[in-house]
């Protein structure tokens, strides 16, 4: 039997598997540290006074209990001091951090001991999510992109940093005219901030502020990153720091999803290889770390001190900085039993479904051998009712493939019919395994996120203009809009990268996880530029709280599709009863129209309104008749509702 095999077998489990709680805990009445090491021959606990520098003022060895735990206690309560540990196995001895750390210093290396109570900002206690609203809308936010430009009005010391959220009332260039930051997305109307990785990743120094990166590298899963702290080298800082931009947020009416990546670490030099060394990842026959994920190695959260690993840190999050969701990075190499063990713990101490849950349901690679779990893919998305899923089949339908820059979609002169936008419009319910959800609910509803191009990128890369992708061109303005109103017209879970609404552009780089700030970041000076465009997503998600029809994520959501057609090449109109409490309209339509040239489509009996066009998304604050047929301008959508 190999290592690995070992490490995946019922034996083991039963012989290891451990459920004492494990880390660092201080109190007045002293300190206690546990690790779970099975196959260490010997650990010895270092305890520092710095984070980063300077020797050890105590060296404890600690003693093995049952299950593979080591403990150690001291008297004194070490809130405050740092601490590694060094680990014996078959003759290596590795120095390591604590994987189960909850503040660490400079860069990660020493974990530190915390009493985190001390690190609650004032009312904290009180904090809490606001009301969901009728509808959930995400934006994805990078820490550093958001407020980095000088232009976004943020004082200079918390620019790229957590306090950034903080300063909730921010204007382009201080104008007091143009929101920016925080007070942008409540104008906006996002009801969800996706936040990039805010663990503690090792791809960036924490001491150099120059240093950039997307952060899908992860070194203490239980730790806040200390880069886009106020000071990197007090571990407290970053936690505290990181619990004050999310109380502002919820006190903004904004919820806060944490992107996790537990699909695989920075490299095998991490807490979690170096305590327990090869057990938490998958190997390849020979010995070699497996890579589904393309990033050099991948973890096993089939075992089940990974997974247990894994849902505590989950829960860790929720409860100890109130995070309102969780986006799972390559969810497609984990199983599907863990997905909805974290999807049915989080729903036991919160509510049903309180928490948001999803993630991509795909690999950067082949998996590794995974002891014949079911692992949470496309393919096993039906088998997850409470976990969500990021729906290429839309993403790709409206603009073209993300795997060629050139591939068009919907938009921008690609293939289309009445029955792939319906498809669209249903979240993919009942459309076999293209996309095999069970209802909308599943569904996230997608046309860019923070890697592949950006929208506006790709609209500039297919429709062979210029290239210039500063130039607000109104052929791509209109693309972007139609896209835009096919998006918000799914009744899956919405979501955008924040300043796609403001035709954002990365010049074309279509992996910036690297390209540093300049690259990256929110141009708030754009966003006012592009204010029309920007102005049609907040219409778009303004009405959309207003038909039920969309707002539905029930299993039953696909019956409300009352009838799909094609009037002429290039057009579709979908029908749907739009019933339901406060509704204004009795039935909803949307009509498409994909071609250059104006099209005229007929329309169903009886009188419409008219709630939004190719130019304006608050047509519905006076809605105007029209009945019989409609016109449709070159690529463009309508949208119509009858009392």
């Amino acid at each position: 039997m190999t290592l690995s095999e070992w490490f995946g077998s019922a034996a083991f489990r039963e012989e290891f598997h451990c459920g004492e709680p494990l880390g660092s805990f201080c109190s007045a009445a002293g300190t206690r540290f546990a690790l779970w090491s099975p196959m260490a021959k010997s650990v010895t606990l270092n305890l520092y006074g710095d984070g980063s520098r300077g020797d050890a003022f105590a060296r404890i060895p600690m003693r093995r209990g049952e299950r593979g735990l080591w403990q150690a206690e001291d008297p004194r309560n070490l809130d405050g001091a740092y601490y590694d540990y060094d680990v014996t196995v078959d003759g290596v001895t590795r120095r390591t951090g604590d994987p189960y750390a909850r503040a660490c210093g400079l860069n990660g290396r020493r974990s530190m001991v915390i009493d985190l109570a001390h690190t609650n900002p004032p009312g904290w206690e009180s904090d809490r999510a606001p009301a969901r609203a009728a509808e959930d809308v995400i934006a994805e936010v990078h820490v550093k992109d958001f407020s980095i430009d000088p232009a976004s009005g943020v004082s200079p010391a918390h620019r790229g940093k957590y306090l950034a959220f903080c300063e909730t009332d921010t204007t382009l260039e201080n104008d007091g005219v143009h929101p920016t930051g925080v007070a942008y997305l409540r104008r906006l109307g996002v009801t969800h901030v996706q936040l990039m990785p805010v663990f503690d990743f090792g791809s960036v120094d924490e001491g150099n502020p120059e240093d950039y990166n997307w952060g899908y590298d992860p070194v203490n899963y239980n730790v806040p990153e200390g880069s886009y702290a106020t000071d990197a080298a007090h571990g407290e800082v970053r936690i505290r720091e990181l619990k004050q931009a999310i109380a502002a947020l919820h006190q903004s009416g904004l919820r806060v999803v944490m992107d996790v990546v537990y699909n695989h670490t920075m490299s095998l030099d991490v807490p979690l290889f170096s305590s327990a060394p090869w057990y938490f990842y998958r190997q390849r026959r020979d010995g070699r770390p497996s890579n589904g994920s393309g990033c050099g190695n991948e973890l096993a959260a089939e075992r089940s001190m990974c997974a247990r690993y894994i849902l505590d840190s989950v829960l860790y999050w929720a409860e100890e900085y109130h995070i309102d969701g969780f986006r799972f990075d390559l969810m497609g190499l984990l199983p599907v039993n863990l997905m909805n063990r974290i999807r049915r713990e989080l729903d036991k101490r919160y509510g049903r479904g309180e928490k948001l849950v999803y993630g991509e349901p795909w690999t950067g690679g082949r998996p590794g051998p995974h002891s014949g779990a079911h692992l949470a893919g496309r393919e096993h998305l039906s088998a997850m009712p409470g976990v969500g899923a990021f729906c290429d089949a839309t993403r790709d339908a409206v603009k073209g493939s993300v795997f060629d820059d050139r591939a068009p979609g919907f938009v921008n002169g690609g293939g289309f019919n009445a029955q792939w936008l319906a498809c669209c419009v249903r979240g993919w319910v009942q459309a076999g395994d293209a996309f095999p959800v069970n209802a909308p609910a599943q569904t996230i509803t997608y046309l860019s996120a923070h890697d592949d191009l950006t929208l506006w990128d790709k609209l500039v890369a297919t429709l062979g203009l210029s290239g210039d992708d500063d130039a607000l061109s109104p052929r791509l303005l209109r693309a972007n809009r139609l896209a835009a109103a096919i998006n918000f017209f799914c009744q899956g879970r919405p979501f955008f990268l924040l300043g796609e609404e403001a035709a954002r552009t990365k010049r074309g780089d279509h992996n910036s996880y690297r390209s540093g700030a300049q690259v990256n970041r929110i141009d708030w000076r754009r966003a006012w530029a592009a204010q029309t465009l920007a102005d049609y997503y907040r219409g778009l998600i303004a009405l959309r709280r207003q038909l039920p029809a969309l707002c539905d994520k029930g299993k039953h959501a696909a019956s409300r599709i009352e009838n799909v057609y094609a009037p002429a090449d290039g057009t579709a109109v979908i029908v749907l009863d739009n019933a339901g409490r406060g509704s204004a309209y009795a039935h909803v339509l949307l009509a498409v129209n994909v071609r250059e040239e104006a099209r005229r489509t007929a329309l169903p009996p009886g009188e419409w309104l008219t709630l939004c066009d190719g130019e304006s998304t608050f047509r519905w604050q006076d809605p105007q008749p029209v009945s019989g047929e409609a016109e449709l301008p070159p690529v463009s959508a309508l949208i119509l509702g009858q009392r």
